[in-house]
């Protein structure tokens, strides 16, 4: 991520990280989507019990009357995934400005690991999920989105990058 010259500028990187993370965040919603519609299974609430923990345990509440705040908090579920994905990218993207220059499967296998501790992570922490419990399809349902959303954005930010090598 290069500003003018060929000189690395930060914010360039941190902002094309942010629009491939959110690529990324696309396509990981659009295979869990598509997951929901060949197996008919419910969509996951642990991102709607994850924002309910951690309302609690930092005691901020989500304010309104019982119906609004379950609205509040159907919404912010689904938001948290979006900032992990964001933020992922962004990350990425600073450090490719930064001068790393990782092979792409190592880019792909960061992303990767790095999509999925952020968005497990803090379920995990907060006991929502505990992925020692997970059966074989259970992994597979949540690697396969976040492997969609790492090759995405690796290839969005090479794309946004004058300097990437192809």
């Amino acid at each position: 991520m290069t500003g003018q010259g060929n000189t690395p500028h930060p914010l360039r990187g941190l902002l094309c990280g942010a629009a491939a993370g959110a690529a990324g965040t696309t396509v990981l919603d659009a295979v869990g989507y598509l997951d929901m519609v060949l197996r008919g299974r419910a969509a996951s609430t642990t991102p709607e019990v994850t924002v309910e923990r951690l309302s609690d345990t930092l005691h901020v509440p989500v304010p309104g009357d019982e119906l609004v705040r379950r609205n509040r908090i159907a919404g912010l579920g689904p938001l948290t995934g979006v900032a992990a994905g964001v933020g992922m990218g962004a990350v990425l993207g600073l450090a490719l400005s930064c001068g790393w220059r990782p092979s792409n499967a190592v880019l792909t296998l960061t992303a990767t690991v790095g999509a999925l501790i952020g968005t497990n992570g803090p379920m995990t922490v907060l006991r929502v999920t505990d992925p020692r419990t997970w059966s074989g399809s259970d992994w597979i349902a949540d690697i396969v989105p976040h492997v969609a959303y790492a090759l995405v954005t690796v290839g969005v930010i090479k794309g946004l990058d004058p300097m990437a090598e192809s």
